[in-house]
């Protein structure tokens, strides 16, 4: 009678599934591409445990699985850059604030908790992924991370920028406001001109070096959107997609990555 069970109960689980979107890049023979996807790590508590733990919001992998693609989470680590051999493209996740000293400053009164150990393996894994043109997203944190290593540098906190002051939400608060896009960019392209996007942050990218800007904030001109014109797929944003239900971001990711 157990055994019968069981059995029931894994044919359920094996019913559950997450709905793809209809342009999802699935491919005629059910595979999908790998796309990893980065973590941080910090203590958390789960049942009757409390430990270092790789955490990631569930609000990624459900995005990437949505829009066709497997997706492989990628914790920081000395050398994750072999990875790159085994995925086909690249999600650099939001997260904590970037130390400082990556674009050149010193921290500010206002700059929370940095990770260097996370800075330097996203950092091995952008470059690699920069250097086999492997389609990548990257999203808050991400496209700060990616346009320090264009040469640009950050605002620390925008709020003790003059035309940024008030910017948006922060620590905990979320906010939504407007973002017009560059004419003929990939983004607008993707999403049209005007664009309502989430706000989440309290830095942001001051100057995005060789990096195309191609979306800036309706109400106080931060750069909110960057691009590589020159690779496949290199796009970043300042908001979270994946939690606004852009999911056309992820979806052309995951096309790019089966490309």
């Amino acid at each position: 009678m157990g055994s019968t069970r069981s059995s029931t109960r894994l044919s359920r689980l094996r019913e559950v599934k997450i709905p793809i979107a209809p342009d999802a890049g699935v491919a005629n023979d059910g595979t999908r591409p790998i796309i990893g996807v980065t973590c941080c790590v910090r203590e958390a508590s789960f049942a009757n445990w409390s430990m270092n733990s790789a955490i990631l919001p569930s609000t990624y992998t459900t995005a990437i699985t949505r829009a066709g693609g497997t997706p492989v989470i990628i914790p920081p680590s000395e050398n994750p850059g072999p990875l790159l051999d085994s995925i086909d493209g690249l999600v650099i996740a939001g997260g904590p604030d970037l130390d400082p000293a990556t674009h050149g400053q010193n921290p500010d009164p206002n700059t929370g908790e940095f990770y260097p150990e996370q800075d330097a393996s996203e950092i091995n894994l952008l470059e690699g992924a920069l250097e086999r043109d492997k389609p990548m997203l990257c999203v808050c944190r991400g496209m700060q991370l990616l346009a320090v290593l264009h040469g640009g540098r950050l605002h620390q906190h925008l709020d003790s920028i003059s035309e940024h002051e008030g910017h948006g939400g922060y620590d905990g608060v979320v906010t939504e406001h407007g973002v017009i896009a560059k004419e003929g960019s990939r983004i607008a392209t993707l999403m049209g001109m005007q664009i309502t996007v989430n706000s989440t942050h309290h830095q942001g990218v001051a100057d995005a070096g060789s990096l195309t800007v191609t979306a800036l904030a309706e109400h106080d001109g931060l750069i909110e959107g960057v691009e590589r014109n020159a690779l496949r797929f290199c796009l970043g944003v300042q908001w979270h997609p994946e939690r606004i239900g852009h999911d056309i971001l992820y979806s052309e990711l995951v096309q790019a990555a089966r490309g």
